[in-house]
């Protein structure tokens, strides 16, 4: 199979071909090879591959195992510099602080990623310790969205998203603290979704990541893909401290089954205070508003009583109380000191920040995080689903987000990653589902991502919507400039 021909299927379609034996795992990884040849030079978004299971796939090397039989059986998969880590790979976290480093064991996402069938076959690029709305740092330069050279691919999933939008892996690794996969999703113009807290285990290693803000998962170019996914890999571990309800049917079923009409809310100002929205996303937003309405859905303007700026303070207490003491503990591994050399800007701004924090700090974010949990929930107690943008923003030139912007505090640099990005956190807080669907697009050719957002546990209302919305406005014929599918890549 050859990389144009692999680049026109989603990763069920190819799970497919492999269980009938019209292709073979060694095939696909041969093909996600030379795509990932011709396309990632001009991208950035791989790191890393991983000779052995290029060659033989699943059946040698570090870590490795036989594919598990799930639908992605041989699928070529891209793991994130940062979680879902696998014994004896490279797990560097994008930063020079780090280089070298390599994980003690799997995690348990990594072994619900094999059983899926997927087939890792390298690493995606990271932005240092995937604090940055955007994927550029000092180690691997910076990831392109596959539309424009030169502009974002978002973060910290970047990596992930473009190599997904430009065909190099049809499905690839993720995490989200703070929109980390659906802001790549969005600049890239593919799928990202934020499963509900507690949906994806955190184990063995940690518990509740972020107390519950993160969620490992994965980008796709289709929702069949993401329900198939999150049927696999949305497995609790034996031990985890809280288990989510599980669904009464596969979340694949759900997806093909309509919604039913739904109680719409949609925003398309600023949640923000100062910020603003691009005048084609918030036209976007109200497009894809008038498309539930056609689809029989009762739809009214409206939003939560959400309180941006002190969704801020929440991340900055749950992410970054102790946050030194694991970059101390990872520089002592490492034998290295700290400073501009190993370090960028803004993490060293962040990590002198974080040691200045009063402990206590964290018992306020915790308090403040339930309440915001509650605001959202009442919220959705009166609509069944929230419609917004994902990002503000299309995605801009690289240079105005990265870690190594100088002189900024990191109250400021938060601050200043916050505004393209305000409609992500809300559900991180609260621990809500949020999916980002590549509905759109500006007139040069941007992608523009359209969030829906839903209740805790409701991630299969937010699939089935997502399913009717890409029946009713299909965004597969869209092909960015950097592809594996064209002669352009």
């Amino acid at each position: 199979m050859k990389a144009a021909e692999y680049a026109d299927h989603d990763g069920v379609a190819l799970g497919e071909r492999v269980a009938r034996g019209e292709a073979s795992p060694e095939e696909l990884a041969g093909a996600a090879a030379e795509a990932i040849a011709a396309v990632n030079p001009a991208l950035n978004a791989v790191v890393e591959t991983y000779a052995d299971r290029i060659e033989g796939p699943g059946n040698s090397g570090p870590g490795a195992s036989t594919l598990g039989d799930g639908p992605f059986r041989g699928v070529p998969f891209l793991v994130k510099d940062m979680g879902g880590h696998e014994a004896g790979r490279r797990c560097e976290m994008g930063s020079r602080l780090c280089e070298g480093r390599t994980s003690a064991q799997d995690s348990f996402y990594i072994e619900r990623v094999r059983a899926a069938g997927f087939n890792a076959i390298g690493r995606s690029n990271v932005p240092e310790f995937c604090i940055a709305g955007t994927t550029e740092g000092a180690l691997h330069g910076n990831a392109s969205t596959p539309w424009r050279q030169g502009y974002s691919a978002g973060g910290s999933s970047g990596g992930s998203a473009a190599a997904v939008a430009a065909g190099l892996v049809p499905v690839a690794g993720g995490s989200d603290i703070a929109g980390s996969m659906r802001i790549p999703a969005s600049l890239c113009g593919c799928l990202g979704l934020l499963p509900s807290r507690g949906r994806v285990s955190c184990g063995p290693a940690d518990s509740e990541q972020g107390y519950g803000m993160n969620q490992s998962f994965v980008q796709t170019r289709s929702v069949r893909d993401l329900a198939a996914a999150l049927d696999w890999i949305g497995v609790p571990m034996p031990g985890d401290p809280f288990v989510i309800a599980q669904p009464e049917r596969p979340f694949s079923e759900a997806m093909a089954r309509p919604p039913g009409p739904l109680r719409v809310a949609y925003w398309k100002r600023p949640l923000l205070s100062g910020a603003e929205v691009h005048p084609e996303t918030a036209a976007a937003v109200e497009e894809t508003a008038r498309s539930l309405e056609g689809l029989g859905h009762a739809v009214e303007e409206a939003a939560p009583a959400y309180d941006a700026d002190a969704g801020l303070e929440i991340l900055k207490a749950l992410w970054f109380v102790g946050y030194d003491k694991g970059i101390d503990a990872l520089a002592q591994a490492a034998g290295r000191s700290l400073g501009p050399d190993t370090l960028e800007p803004a993490t060293r701004s962040i990590y002198a920040a974080a040691k200045a924090m009063d402990p206590l700090a964290l018992m306020e974010g915790l308090a403040g995080r339930g309440e915001m949990a509650r605001m959202l929930g009442r919220f959705f107690a009166d609509y069944d689903v929230w419609l917004t943008p994902t990002t503000a923003q299309p995605p801009e030139p690289w240079g105005r987000y990265g870690q190594d912007r100088e002189g900024l505090s990191a109250d400021a640099y938060l601050r200043l990653t916050e505004e393209p990005v305000q409609f992500c956190l809300p559900y991180n807080v609260a621990g809500c589902p949020a999916i980002s669907l590549p509905l759109a697009q500006t007139r040069d050719g941007l992608p523009i991502g359209i969030q829906l957002g839903a209740a805790h546990g409701h991630e299969a209302r937010l699939l089935a919507l997502a399913a009717l919305l890409q029946a009713e406005r299909p965004w597969a014929g869209r092909r960015p400039l950097l592809h594996a599918g064209t002669s352009s890549a």
